[in-house]
């Protein structure tokens, strides 16, 4: 599948997204208030809701070039979340809920629930095969000040705070699911003898803790904050430490119309979170943790468009030893494959994203990132670049049919061009998804 669609650069990507946005559609939503509200005077008590994404993934599977596990399986070819696979079918998510208001017999009152059954990080990275990813209540009774409580998604990202059964694609930027879609471990991976895996559930873009958030309008725009705290330790489990994380966000739409998660509009936003991590394996110690981004949303008409820029500062999630799969021994038998995290790294990214309804049933997609991790050490530093390609085949308004196909590069620009980080990078699959998503 080492077939390139075409040969890429970015300034020609990123030229070709830009003049989109001259003509005008992403995802214009308010996800602070369809997730943490619900219509005043008009939702039921109990609402029943929820939907299914099956899917199949395929690479070609290449091996390792170079280096210690040579001949071994790649990590980035292999197919998440068992990296058993180079080529899978498998139930991406099952998720269902309910949600409602006049919870206890007050209207002020409204609440969110939402389990997941799917294989994914949620439930296979020490999760167990039915998680809950969302428990939480909201306070309606302050004005300009509402209060929600539990388990959800922390303001961030518009990648990470959308609803995932909107979503455009059927895998996250390279930016997002290496800079914001935490993984927890006990050590840095710097243990020889030690695979370091996760442990516990995958972050999932929420926190346990409270929200402080609300929206005012003025003339044709709307304006919404939030300011959270939490404990900064993932889902279904307490904090693991004296820490907590703060996070601030801040979005102004000017609205065109519509309603609900495919509003039409063009939203700019800024967000801000910081906390500590601790680690008591390999490389034991508390460290800071600070992400930040800014970006837009733009959907009207037949166009939509969005773009983010995320940067990292501490807890750089960096791959595994040798690009093999964490637990695989190198062929000499002398050390285990790990999974690594640089705590005191830096690292960077964006992407941009443009597509075009062709028909009220076709829909086409292109998407531009980048990552730049840990930009701070040049010889561990890699550049990650990736243009998907897609077309969403819509047979009502609640279920579609999704294809992807993903142009994957990466290098470490630090290196010389033979240099083993680099002969095991040029092996990087391109990957093909189709997936089928139903709500009900």
């Amino acid at each position: 599948m080492r077939i390139r669609l075409f040969k890429y650069r970015p300034a020609a990507i990123l030229a070709l997204l830009s003049g989109a946005l001259l003509v005008g559609e992403a995802q214009a939503a308010n996800w602070l208030m369809l997730q943490g509200t619900e219509p005043a005077g008009a939702a039921p008590r109990a609402k029943l809701w929820g939907f299914i994404q099956p899917e199949y993934q395929d690479t070609d599977g290449s091996e390792l070039a170079a280096g210690p596990w040579k001949g071994q399986e790649a990590i980035f070819n292999q197919i998440g979340p068992d990296l058993k696979t180079s080529t899978t079918f498998q139930l991406r998510r099952a998720r269902i809920g309910v949600r409602g208001t006049g919870m206890p017999l007050d209207s002020n009152v409204n609440y969110f629930f939402l389990a997941e059954a799917g294989n994914n990080g949620i439930t296979r990275q020490g999760g167990g095969s039915v998680r809950l990813t969302d428990a939480s209540v909201t306070l309606n009774h302050l004005p300009g000040a509402r209060i929600r409580i539990g388990q959800f998604k922390y303001p961030g990202s518009e990648e990470g705070l959308q609803a995932i059964h909107v979503f455009d694609y059927i895998n996250f930027t390279n930016v997002s699911n290496m800079l914001l879609l935490e993984r927890f471990f006990d050590g840095d991976g710097s243990d020889p003898q030690n695979a370091n895996r996760p442990n516990g559930a995958l972050g999932a873009f929420r926190d346990v803790g409270v929200q402080l958030f609300d929206f005012f309008r003025k003339g044709g725009w709307e304006h919404s904050y939030a300011a959270m705290l939490g404990n900064g330790n993932g889902i279904d489990r307490a904090d693991n430490d004296d820490n907590k994380d703060l996070y601030l966000y801040w979005s102004s739409e000017l609205i065109y119309g519509g309603k609900g998660g495919r509003r039409e509009g063009l939203k700019l936003l800024a967000w801000w979170q910081d906390g500590k991590r601790t680690l008591t394996g390999a490389g034991a110690g508390e460290y800071d943790r600070t992400r930040w981004g800014t970006g837009f949303t733009f959907r009207k008409n037949k166009w939509r468009a969005a773009g983010e820029y995320i940067a990292a500062d501490g807890m750089v999630f960096n791959g595994t030893d040798g690009g093999a799969v964490a637990g695989a021994k190198n062929n000499a038998g002398t050390a285990v494959a790990s999974f690594n995290v640089e705590p005191e790294g830096e690292a960077d990214g964006w992407y941009l994203h443009t597509g075009y309804a062709v028909t009220p049933k076709w829909e086409l997609d292109l998407r531009y990132d980048v990552l730049n991790r840990v930009t701070n050490v040049a010889a561990k530093e890699r550049k990650f670049e990736t243009v998907t390609v897609g077309a969403q085949y819509f047979f009502n308004k609640k279920s579609r049919l999704i294809f992807n196909y993903e142009a994957r590069d990466a290098e470490a620009p630090g290196l010389a061009a033979g240099a083993v980080p680099n002969q095991i990078l040029g092996g990087m699959d391109d990957r093909i998804s189709l997936q089928f998503l139903a709500i009900f």
